[in-house]
């Protein structure tokens, strides 16, 4: 764990603090804040703002929405933040790129999670801006949509211990997308998606009807 002091602008005034940075995944930085960094109980977890979106069923291999789900399986409420940009600036992370946008509806959403708190039924919420939006871009309640959007694309490599990280391209067909998506939002209709999210991965089912589907229905 790195320690560095920090000097902030917060109102217009400076603000001295500590900054920490932890040689981890994301979600292994909530752990180390939650049971170590942490001086009080935490009100909030913000994850982001990312370089690039995470919309859609991709968001399985997301840190900034891993970090989150981390957040809420500590019962704390819990933001995942992205932004919609150029495929290149995910990787350079372009110190040039304005968040500025999306400061500004992260702070809409902060204040409504302190005052409120989550939506009733979500343990998260994850916040997705598109390129180009304003202030005045609307907010979508949106759900994650089924489709994966992020589509991996391997590179060419002659053996296959040879260094090679999985590419990548998207793919939004708007006759399948469902109207209420999060992809639909960001990629078509470009208003921002705002998605309730819940830690639940379980499917509903019933006992019996699994036991007959197993073969063990009536075996003790």
């Amino acid at each position: 764990i790195f320690e560095e002091p920090l000097l902030l602008t917060v109102g217009g005034e400076s603000v001295a603090t500590t900054g920490y940075a932890v040689e981890g995944t994301p979600a292994q930085v909530v752990e180390h804040t939650m049971v170590e960094l942490a001086k009080r109980p935490v009100d909030l977890v913000v994850s982001g703002i990312n370089f690039g979106e995470n919309i859609g069923e991709g968001i399985t291999t997301s840190g900034t929405v891993g970090a989150a789900l981390e957040a809420a399986s500590f019962d704390v409420p819990a933001l995942a933040v992205s932004l919609q940009t150029d495929p290149q600036h995910y990787y350079n992370h372009d110190a040039a790129l304005d968040f500025t946008v999306a400061a500004y509806f992260v702070a809409v959403v902060v204040r409504a999670l302190l005052a409120n708190g989550l939506p009733p039924g979500a343990d998260l919420l994850k916040l997705d801006v598109p390129a180009g939006a304003t202030t005045a871009t609307p907010i979508r309640w949106t759900r994650l949509s089924r489709d994966r959007y992020f589509y991996p694309v391997p590179k060419p490599r002659k053996h296959l211990n040879d260094p090679a990280p999985l590419g990548f391209e998207h793919r939004a067909d708007a006759f399948k997308l469902e109207a209420d998506s999060d992809v639909r939002a960001v990629v078509l209709d470009h208003v921002v998606s705002l998605t309730p999210l819940i830690r639940d991965l379980t499917a509903p089912f019933d006992a019996e009807t699994l036991a007959e589907w197993l073969g063990t229905k009536g075996k003790s």
